[in-house]
């Protein structure tokens, strides 16, 4: 296994999924059951609070996403999902891929658990983060 990302015109997943009905309607489904739930949404990695325009939502895992003869189906868990600023998504992906453990040694929720905490530590680090 790898949380290595496949080149766009390789991953059905991004050319597809990430533009479906489905993965919209779960996406807005996922800030507004956030917002109730804590308030706020702040980005994953850098901590600092954004909105569903401001921040994207990094798959922790894709066992909740299906796709069927009728096309695609979001079930994702709402723990399956972290929001992230575009750059700092980037970053995760980056660590994902480019880090030998974590792009193949272990499950992509740990591997993206564990990118998390880095790059949080990171960010922090340079006074990106309070």
């Amino acid at each position: 296994m790898t949380n290595i990302r496949k080149p766009r015109r390789l991953n059905s997943y991004r050319r597809g999924y990430l533009r479906s009905p489905a993965w919209f309607a779960r996406r807005d489904q996922w800030f507004r059951d956030e917002r109730r739930r804590t308030g706020t949404v702040a980005c994953a990695a850098c901590l600092v609070d954004g909105t569903a325009r401001t921040l994207e939502l990094h798959h922790l895992d894709y066992s909740g996403v299906e796709r069927t003869d009728a096309g695609w189906r979001a079930h994702e868990a709402h723990s399956d999902l972290a929001a992230v600023h575009p750059y700092c998504h980037e970053l995760l992906h980056r660590l994902l891929d480019r880090d030998r453990l974590l792009a193949h040694h272990r499950d992509r929720r740990t591997a993206s658990l564990s990118a998390l905490i880095r790059l949080r530590r990171k960010l922090r680090a340079i006074g990106g983060a309070a």
